[in-house]
Formats: C-alpha cells, structure tokens, sequence
C-alpha cells in the first residue's frame, strides 16, 4: 500500500455496526479495509457521474446549436402522439 495517513471518521452506530458485521463475515480483513473499498467505489462513482454530466452537456450544447427550427407546441404534441401510437402498436404486435 503507498504511504497511508491514519485518519478519524465519525459515523453513526448503525454504520459502525454494518462495518463491523461485514468485517465479522468475512467480507473484509479489517474496517479499514472496507473503509478503503468504500472510497473506491465512491471514486468510481464520482468519475461515473461525471462521465455522465459531461454527456448531457454535450448533448445540450447539440441541441441549442443546432440550427434547425424549433417546433411549435402544435408539432410537438403530434410527434409525441404519433410515436405513442407507434409504440403502442409495436407492443401490441409483440404480445399478439
């Protein structure tokens, strides 16, 4: 392991007692084990929703530079009508 700093982490009993039951398991060497892993997954995560942000502002960005018109609340609800009803035939199709 690089270099470690011993830190104190406060939690509630019930987090305390989740720890140490998985600990008791098994599941881990140590809580500081699971500690390690925890912040881990939190990293992964973190780098996940970002990936994901990123990708919605990109597709944002599209869509406001895009220079096609904007369509009138009139075409948006018959698009969405039409691909509701297109939907539903094809789920019905499916359970035929």
């Amino acid at each position: 392991m690089q270099n470690a700093e011993k830190i104190s982490v406060t939690m509630t009993p019930d987090m305390l007692r989740t720890l140490r039951e998985s600990v008791e398991a098994g599941e881990y060497a140590s809580t500081s084990e699971a500690l390690r892993d925890a912040v881990r997954l939190w990293q992964r995560q973190r780098v996940e929703d970002a990936e994901r942000l990123t990708a919605i502002r990109a597709r944002v960005k599209r869509s406001l530079d895009d220079p096609r018109p904007d369509l009138s609340e009139e075409e948006v609800v018959a698009r969405l009508a039409r691909l509701h009803e297109e939907t539903a035939k094809a789920q019905d199709d499916a359970a035929a």
